[in-house]
């Protein structure tokens, strides 16, 4: 059942995808508004499979790589909807949408590994840990897209070539503020995503820093961050060099979460975890 559901997710994911590409090719709003609805029926069908696996395996379903690519996926559909309830920008989607979809797309194609969850992982601070870390993650994911939206805008803007883009990519401005509202909520929730880590890290290791390669490498992500929200709001950093960095900031996220599991041995990695 849980498969069947994953799949229908999946599904929803690829229509509303592909009506977003439409979306912003045509500009047609009623494919817009359609693909929106289809996202929030994937989204739902995402959160019941999640809420399925949590079931099954006692704990958070992200403690393998297929699980933590689902789990991100609907992390990052969950922080555009809210983006979109406050700046009603639907083009934002033909962006983060299809890279929702491309995450989903490599997690069906792994193989369904038994996890057998190691019982020291199986308490209320971790569920809060991966929920704040991911979801701080998938709102780094809307900065990010959101810059490189800024950066194709301005270029038309600065080689007076306004292309079909120009018209159909908000303003400078609405780019600027949503990038600096997805920093400010991102860097939040990373942090506190890195406290409540520390607690567990305290309860199933007995020391709340390891030097993991995990706990480095989150480090040097909420320094990056850190930096970019320091000359945002001390230095006055508007517009081309904040969506630069918060491009270069969420690679080093991609990074962390991706790279360091799979090249760097340590108590974070799937393994340790229980993921195979």
């Amino acid at each position: 059942m849980d498969t069947a559901i994953f799949q229908l997710a999946l599904f929803a994911y690829l229509i509303a995808t592909a009506g977003f590409l439409f979306f912003i090719i045509k500009k047609n709003k009623k494919v817009g508004s359609w693909s929106h609805r289809i996202l929030v029926v994937g989204f739902a069908l995402n959160s019941i499979y999640l809420v399925l696996a949590y079931y099954r395996l006692g704990a958070v379903p992200a403690l393998d790589f297929k699980a933590s690519l689902s789990f991100f996926s609907w992390t990052i559909i969950a922080a555009y909807l809210i983006f979109q309830l406050k700046f009603r920008i639907m083009v934002l989607g033909s962006f983060v949408v299809p890279f929702c979809a491309f995450l989903m797309i490599i997690s069906s194609t792994m193989p369904i590994s038994p996890i057998t969850v190691n019982p020291i992982f199986k308490t209320l601070w971790l569920p809060l840990h991966v929920a704040t870390a991911f979801l701080g993650d998938a709102i780094f994911a809307i900065a990010c897209m959101a810059g490189v939206m800024y950066l194709i805008q301005e270029r038309q803007i600065k080689t007076k070539r306004l292309g079909a883009f120009y018209t159909r990519l908000p303003s400078l401005n609405s780019l600027d503020s949503i990038n600096y509202y997805a920093i400010t909520y991102g860097f939040l929730l990373l942090t506190i995503g890195m406290i409540t880590g520390s607690i567990v890290a305290q309860g199933a290791h007995g020391s709340y820093w390891r030097w993991d390669p995990k706990e480095v490498w989150s480090l040097i992500t909420w320094l990056c961050y850190a930096i970019l929200l320091h000359q945002r709001m001390a230095m006055g950093w508007r517009g081309r060099r904040s969506a630069l960095m918060s491009i270069g900031c969420f690679f080093v996220l991609i990074f962390t979460f991706v790279g360091v599991n799979f090249l760097m041995e340590g108590y974070h990695s799937f393994e340790s975890l229980g993921g195979k």
